[in-house]
């Protein structure tokens, strides 16, 4: 009976944690084709395939970390309920949650590096150019 109670929480799991994973990346990278347009100047072509490449790795990354962290492990005398089953789950599907948060803000953190060094790095090619008035 607890191996199915376990067999139950992985089939919970895991579709809630690759369907979080993929609502983020979603959102992260549908609104991180500007910041990357931005710090390749304009040039659309290798903004959006450096864009792609950057969320196969946030796919790879955190669905890789949700497997690695999948083990349901319970051991109690009476056997695992539901109730136990529910907190282990929050506490996994939790944690889940906050390290997708922690890698989205460090993904926003590296769009907004790059778009301030390519900011900078236009600025000082403009102040370097001669004034040919």
């Amino acid at each position: 009976m607890e191996n199915s109670k376990i067999v139950i929480g992985y089939l919970v799991y895991l579709p809630i944690v690759v369907l979080l994973t993929i609502y983020v990346s979603k959102m992260l990278f549908k609104n991180g084709k500007l910041f990357m347009i931005d710090i390749f100047k304009g040039k659309a072509d290798i903004a959006l395939a450096t864009n792609k490449l950057f969320e196969i790795g946030f796919y790879l990354i955190n669905i890789g970390w949700a497997l690695l962290i999948l083990k349901i492990s319970y051991h109690h005398v009476n056997g695992m309920d539901y109730q136990s089953l529910i907190e282990i789950l929050s506490e996994k599907i939790g944690g889940f949650s906050i390290y997708l948060g922690l890698m989205l803000f460090i993904n926003l953190f590296f769009f907004f590096r790059g778009r301030s060094k390519s900011r900078q790095s236009l600025k000082s090619n403009i102040k370097s150019q001669p004034n040919t008035k």
